[in-house]
């Protein structure tokens, strides 16, 4: 059986429940599309969030690698399409879980600037929009640990001459993060939502080895 390997970043800054967390628990050992998930939990820390999921795909042997995080502020599911080797999160205000902030530092210092995702865009997008469920390509995955860790493994991909679809689904805060008073307008989807979303997107990716020729339009820029 062809296996999936989902991650799900943990719980950081002000984020008391991470939506990716609650989605990979949802779907760890669930069969999408004749393929196994292997859900794994991620620390938020830099480099070392690389290291753990690098050891899983060494470890598991996926034909399919999705990693997920929370982006607050978007209403939809996005997916993302660049990884850029850049690190600024003391824009956000922002430190990983052992209080590291970072400041320009590259991921990879022998890296080239950026990685495209390798997964079906598109083909998911209209996945899951066909299903009811808000879903958009985005363009910047910012400069925190998502995208960092989104770089890393596209990386180690590449540089190992791996043939293993991956990318990235950023996620809405949950309702009761978006509920929080510093929170107070944020959007929101519920974890049932988020979750039927990223199976749907799974299947869609699994199916579509290589992406729909098809226009996906979108209303904002993200």
């Amino acid at each position: 059986m062809n296996r999936v390997l989902l991650t799900g970043f943990e719980a950081f800054g002000n984020t008391p429940v991470n939506p990716a967390e609650a989605v990979t628990r949802a779907l760890d050992t669930a069969s999408i599309g004749g393929a196994e998930v292997t859900g794994i939990i991620v620390p938020n820390n830099f480099f070392e969030c690389i290291d753990v999921v690098r050891n899983a795909i060494e470890e598991i042997g996926p034909q399919l690698v999705v990693m997920m995080g929370e982006y607050g502020g978007r209403a939809t599911i996005t997916v993302e399409r660049i990884a850029q080797n850049y690190n600024d999160s003391t824009r956000y205000q922002l430190r990983d879980n052992r209080g590291v902030a970072l400041q320009g530092e590259l991921t990879a210092p022998d890296g080239p600037a950026a990685y495209r995702s390798t997964l079906p865009l598109r083909a998911m997008v209209e996945a899951m929009r066909t299903a009811g469920i808000p879903a958009d390509i985005s363009d910047t995955a910012a400069t925190f640990c998502c995208n960092h860790l989104m770089y890393g493994i596209l990386h180690y991909l590449s540089s190992n001459a791996l043939d293993i679809p991956a990318g990235w689904i950023h996620l809405p805060q949950l309702p009761e993060v978006a509920a929080l008073p510093e929170n107070l307008g944020t959007p929101s989807m519920s974890r049932e939502t988020a979750t039927k979303g990223v199976c749907t997107a799974i299947a869609a990716a699994l199916k579509n080895p290589r992406d729909v020729d098809v226009p996906i339009l979108s209303r904002l820029q993200i």
